[in-house]
């Protein structure tokens, strides 16, 4: 675990933006991982570690461990594909809700990516499957639950339909995530993400394919313009 560092942690960015550091999982190794968790757990930080695999998770949970022992509080998150270490605070509602929704199960992974990188700054969220456009009954079912968030992410492979209806229809802030998920022309999530850029739903907002942490961190800067603002400064600081 020690060695030359690899790494330079931005240990203020809670202090200066309200989020903590999040660690890009998928192309750095079990040890840098490690090394990182190491680092942030001393600090008193909140870690999450996005695009890590069962596997990966495993051999960072087997580094760090013997070490900090059950104090890391270390949580694999199947579904998010995501780890966290360290104790996810409660749920604030003074804060605002969000609501993370997808068009169908294929794009749960995104989704709850999303939800757990609310939950990892206290925001009350409520995941809300299977509401894509193809069964447009699902989702007008839910407009009036919707209607009580103050802001709305909407993940969505194939066309992409989704953000654009929800826009059309509520007037809260909405967050479009193409997913990468379709046939041929869906291009790994290009065309959702094209249809997205190209919606007539005036104010719609859109991040990158599969980006749900980047659309959970867009909601937050969102909820900080709110009475609760002050809030997301001091949490955890």
């Amino acid at each position: 675990m020690n060695g030359s560092p690899d790494h330079r942690l931005d240990l203020g960015r809670r202090q200066r933006l309200g989020m903590v550091e999040a660690i890009w999982g998928e192309h750095k190794s079990a040890e840098q991982i490690a090394r990182i968790l190491e680092e942030l757990h001393g600090a008193e930080e909140l870690a999450l570690v996005t695009r890590i695999s069962p596997e990966k998770a495993d051999a960072v949970a087997a580094l760090v461990r013997p070490r900090g022992g059950a104090a890391w509080l270390l949580q694999h998150h199947p579904q998010a594909r995501c780890l966290s270490a360290g104790a996810l605070p409660p749920p604030d509602q003074g804060r605002g809700r969000v609501a993370v929704l997808s068009g169908g199960t294929s794009d749960l992974p995104v989704a709850a990516e999303a939800n757990l990188a609310l939950a990892c700054h206290g925001i009350a969220t409520e995941l809300v499957l299977d509401v894509g456009v193809a069964g447009l009954h699902r989702l007008l079912e839910r407009l009036e639950d919707l209607r009580r968030a103050d802001v709305l992410i909407a993940c969505a492979g194939m066309e992409g339909a989704l953000p654009t209806v929800l826009a059309g229809l509520l007037p809260q802030p909405v967050i479009g995530v193409p997913v990468a998920v379709g046939y041929g022309v869906s291009a790994g999530g290009v065309a959702a993400l094209h249809g997205m850029l190209a919606s007539c739903a005036p104010g719609l907002t859109v991040v990158n394919i599969d980006n749900g942490y980047g659309a959970a961190m867009a909601a937050l800067r969102i909820l900080s313009c709110g009475p609760g603002r002050s809030a997301i400064w001091t949490h955890g600081s």
